[in-house]
């Protein structure tokens, strides 16, 4: 098998072009994420992943996908169902927390099979960040409520689901996307609350799922730390923050290094995102000339990163026996308590 470089990346539409079939085959990521952009229908995307296995010449590629529910669902109508944000969850635990508890399994579970027939096998979930007033909504409803310990007990639960349904879970946006007041798709968004409400509020519930196998940083900067890099590019933060105080020594990804929070040009971001100590480049709009420099710039999957990339990838098991129509009807019936 053909030795993997440390990036994540996507691709441009419902079919592989033969420009991204030599690209893939020559440059081996290690991985690849989907958007809305490939996904057309059940047929269309279990053709497309095992086609992507095929040329990679791993049929243990792992393939990843945004899939939260609510407004960010890769996967949705009138193909695949709809499901809830994070914070209706919080709802349901409000109004008794047995049916928030089950209610999040339930809809992690669900997503798990229906990405796992499609041969994808890695979610971008749970969001463990914190919101608090007068942050900007880019998080908003995607969290699990406002209350930290609750956060982290459902995002638990979260990830539970997906593993019982044979997907891995990827954390985000590790040390906490919560407090920012502004879309890190768009500009960099700057947090100077200081270090003691961090590490009591934003960092508590990524320390309380610091086993979990994946996470992926937050374009962020925190000036109490750092007050001229964002998470991604800060050896201050991945160092300091995620790998002593909260104690994450799984695989960091970082955000998807074509987002407007970082700035000069890709191969650039992408250097300033290992020199920090992230184990993986994302990389993630599909252009394949943006990919080209991005894979220049990223080393040979090796080392710690090898280590923590086949830790995560031991954690994906079979899925276990559910009735998938049952647990359809069940979700349905809990969310009737918010009306």
């Amino acid at each position: 098998m053909n030795q993997k470089q440390s990036f994540i990346c996507g691709i441009s539409s419902f079919e592989l072009s033969k420009e991204e079939e030599k690209f893939l085959s020559d440059s081996q990521p290690w991985g690849i994420i989907l958007f809305k952009r490939n996904c057309k229908n059940k047929e269309q995307l279990a053709e497309l992943t095992n086609s992507l296995r095929l040329i990679l010449n791993s049929p243990d590629l792992p393939i990843f996908i945004d899939q939260e529910g609510g407004r960010v669902q890769r996967l949705g109508p009138p193909v695949w169902p709809k499901y809830p944000a994070g914070q209706a969850f919080a709802d349901l635990y409000e109004i008794k927390p047995e049916l928030g508890e089950r209610g999040v399994w339930l809809s992690s579970r669900l997503m798990a099979h229906d990405l796992i027939e499609l041969g994808i096998d890695a979610d971008c979930l749970p969001v463990l960040d914190v919101p608090v007033p007068g942050a900007h909504d880019v998080i908003g409803d995607r969290a699990y409520g406002c209350e930290p310990t609750i956060i982290a007990h459902l995002g638990q639960l979260a990830a539970d689901g997906l593993l019982a349904g044979g997907v891995l879970p990827v954390v985000k946006h590790i040390p906490g996307h919560g407090r920012a007041g502004a879309d890190s798709h768009h500009e960099l968004p700057v947090v100077d609350a200081p270090r003691s409400e961090l590490e009591a509020i934003d960092f508590l519930p990524f320390q309380k799922l610091n086993h979990l196998p994946m996470a992926m940083t937050a374009h962020v900067v925190y000036t109490a730390f750092d007050s001229k890099h964002p998470c991604s590019t800060s050896k201050v933060v991945i160092e300091d923050v995620i790998r002593e105080k909260i104690g994450f020594d799984g695989l960091l990804m970082s955000d998807d290094v074509s987002m407007n929070a970082l700035h000069g040009e890709i191969d650039a971001r992408v250097d300033a995102c290992f020199a920090a100590g992230c184990d993986f480049a994302l990389h993630c709009n599909g252009d394949l000339d943006e990919m080209r420099l991005v894979a220049e710039k990223t080393p040979v999957l090796e080392g710690r990163a090898l280590e923590r990339a086949d830790r995560a990838l031991e954690e994906r098991k079979a899925p276990q026996a559910f009735d998938v129509d049952a647990g359809r009807a069940e979700l349905e019936a809990l969310l009737l308590n918010l009306n």
